[in-house]
């Protein structure tokens, strides 16, 4: 015991285990997405592709035309997504950083929902469907209740947690009972939610619009059940940043410190020892799919409540798709799809500054992709840059001797 006290007390093996984990990948991989969108707008940029006429004579000229569409492009991206420093005021100055926490407040709730059920062993890409049902819930509570101002609110959040979590329940029962894949399952309610929705909103005795002359939109949310302004009105940041960073504490509590968490877990790392160690595995996806769907309610809610403009068919933003990305980048873990959530987040709010300086906005949709593909391919990223393959500790592997070895000892 004392030689493996010693192992793992030495230096090396602490430092072996640190570039073993998800962080130092995940770093390289953002940063290799930001060199392919870097090589992207290098290779579309008109002064670039001249310069390569005469870069023999001239390379010079190739290499500041590369040097200065990257700096434009990250730098419009910076301005728009953190800080304006060429704005008029402090106030002004700042309102990019609050677009990028407004814009990726509802990837960070429908992130934890996705990423609880990577954690358990499913693939919900139903985020988009599941937010679709929350908003309808949400947003008929908004326009058609009338109650006082907060709890008019409360209501309203709680509706689209409980219309996201009914769909999600409802495909996690069909898995448990039928044994119907989740991935079908989900793709499937997807176009369901959607079109039940536009269908919802063209019809005036349901949520249609009284002045919308046919066209799939809703009803203004209430005065009484928007989001209060977190800055003021002169920002567009509202209390859906705070409802999210609820969701992450929430997350994280639920899945480290509670008793449902580690059944969850549990199932996630081998449904059958879960079901031998007396864990019902079908009621458990069911109730994994209800709380993962219960987080994009958060989201869902949040788009709803957000605006006091009605909701249409497209307000779901493609969030549901989003947070797939969000809770990979994140590593499924409330900590990392926080950061990751803000991170897209500001890609979104900074999408526009780089369209200013000539720069496609969907180069942020390639650096998101590539950081994904980096994300999903650990033996690339450690083939590249000779990482050692992940290792666990000596305790670790102890522990796990003890648990899983029949008799409940070591060999």
């Amino acid at each position: 015991m004392s030689e493996i006290n010693k192992a793992d007390n030495t230096m090396p093996q602490v430092m072996r285990e640190i570039f073993s984990g998800g962080l130092v990948r995940t770093v390289i991989s953002i940063l290799l997405g930001f060199l392919v969108g870097a090589l992207f707008m290098i290779g579309s940029n008109k002064e670039f592709i001249e310069s390569l006429g005469y870069i023999l004579a001239r390379p010079g000229d190739a290499l500041g035309a590369a040097f200065a569409v990257v700096n434009d492009g990250y730098g419009a991206l910076f301005r728009g997504a953190i800080y304006n420093a060429d704005a008029e005021t402090f106030e002004k100055a700042i309102r990019p950083l609050t677009e990028t926490l407004r814009l990726g407040a509802p990837l960070i709730a429908a992130g934890l929902g996705i990423g609880l059920t990577f954690r358990v062993g499913l693939f919900n890409i139903g985020g988009t469907g599941q937010l679709i049902f929350g908003m309808i819930f949400a947003t008929f509570v908004a326009t058609r209740l009338e109650l006082p101002f907060v709890l008019h609110m409360v209501v309203a959040l709680i509706a689209g947690i409980v219309g996201a979590a009914l769909l999600g329940a409802f495909v996690g029962f069909l898995k448990a009972k039928t044994g119907a894949h989740e991935v079908i399952l989900t793709i499937m309610f997807n176009y369901i939610a959607l079109y039940f929705f536009t269908f919802l909103m063209r019809d005036p005795a349901l949520l249609q619009e009284s002045r919308a002359s046919g066209n799939p939109k809703a009803d203004p949310a209430a005065e009484t059940a928007l989001l209060p302004k977190l800055l003021g009105d002169n920002y567009s940041l509202h209390w859906g940043l705070i409802f999210a960073l609820l969701s992450v504490v929430v997350f994280w509590w639920l899945m480290e410190r509670s008793t449902i968490g580690y059944r969850l877990r549990m199932v996630g790392f081998n449904p059958d020892a879960a079901r031998a160690a007396g864990i019902n595995v079908e009621k458990t996806y069911i109730l994994a799919m209800a709380l993962s769907a219960g987080f994009v309610g958060v989201a869902a809610a949040n788009q709803t409540l957000g605006t006091a403009i009605g909701v249409t068919p497209s307000s779901h933003a493609n969030i549901g798709f989003d947070a797939i990305t969000v809770a990979l980048l994140g590593g499924s873990s409330g900590p990392g799809i926080l950061l990751a959530g803000l991170l897209f987040g500001a890609f979104k709010a900074g999408a526009p500054s780089m369209q200013v300086f000539g720069v496609s906005p969907e180069v942020l949709g390639i650096v998101q992709g590539a950081i994904v593909l980096f994300i999903a391919a650990p033996p690339l990223i450690r083939a590249l840059f000779r990482l050692p393959k992940p290792q666990t500790t000596h305790a670790l592997e102890a522990f796990r001797k003890r648990i899983f070895t029949r008799g409940g000892g070591s060999k």
